[in-house]
Parts: C-alpha cells; structure tokens; sequence
C-alpha cells in the first residue's frame, strides 16, 4: 500500500515483513544538472553532452547513484513513514543496479526486515530493505539501511 502519515511509526509500531510504497517521482535534467553542480561532480559522464552522446553507452544524461539514492531518501520522507520518530539514520549497505536516466519515474518499496531494542529504553533499532524501481518496475537501486526510531511513551 502507499503510505501518506501525518505521524510516524514509533518503534513498537514497526512490523517485520511490513511493506510501504512511496508516491513515484520522475528525475528532470533539472534534477540532475542542479545535483552534478551542488555536488561537484565534474565527469565528462555527467557535464558535457556531446561526450555523452560520443563516449555513454546510455546516450542520454543519467542521474549520478548518489543522486538516485538522496531522491529515493526523499520520496521516503515524503511517506511520513518516520516522521517525528526517526532520531538518525545509522548507514548501510547499497547497490546501484541500473542507470536512472533523464525522465525516467522512480518510487520506493520499503519492507522493514528487523528490529532490536538498544540499552537506552527510549530508541530501537530499525532494519530496512528499499527497492527502488523505475516506470517499468526494473530495479535501479537496493539498499539495506539501519535507522534509530524512537520508542512509544511509557
């Protein structure tokens, strides 16, 4: 199911095996050249057209994984999933799969995968899985994130 929450889910409420869907989002030249630029990412791969048109083997300008990885974050943030609840987002691991290029549309699939208490009784520890898929529902991105959620009140 899509998943629009005004409050987030606080740790107790997080479900091993839940599913959420985000709203999909699609990636503009706008998108890409204001990233490369706030980014510094200087490659010909991404700044000189003609080099891509010459030298990709896409042809057309892709959004670098880093760029792809901050818009699925977004689209998560979006959802509200975490929203008020989430205290820090504690790294993981990720894997670009495939290009997401100039006008394609991406979402996210987010599926909780574990759930550990901490010493501190005020924040657990939250496991995820997000798929991120484009308009054909190929996979571009998988990443397995960990984040601290707080815990209900009393």
């Amino acid at each position: 199911m899509t998943t629009m929450r005004t409050d987030g889910l606080d740790f107790e409420g997080h479900k091993v095996g839940a599913v959420y869907r985000t709203l999909a989002r699609t990636v503009s030249e706008t998108d890409i050249v204001s990233f490369v630029n706030l980014c510094g990412f200087v490659e010909p791969l991404f700044i000189d057209m003609e080099y891509v048109k010459r030298e990709s083997v896409f042809k057309r300008r892709a959004a670098p994984g880093a760029l792809t990885f901050s818009l699925s974050e977004g689209l998560i943030m979006q959802t509200g999933l975490i929203h008020g609840t989430g205290m820090a987002y504690l790294g993981g691991e990720l894997r670009i799969v495939a290009p997401v290029l100039e006008g394609d549309t991406i979402r996210v699939e987010i599926e909780v995968v574990d759930k550990r208490e901490t010493k501190k009784p005020d924040r657990g520890i939250v496991t995820y899985r997000h798929r991120v898929l484009n308009q054909r529902d190929e996979v571009v991105l998988e990443a397995r994130v960990q984040r601290m959620i707080r815990r209900a009140e009393g």
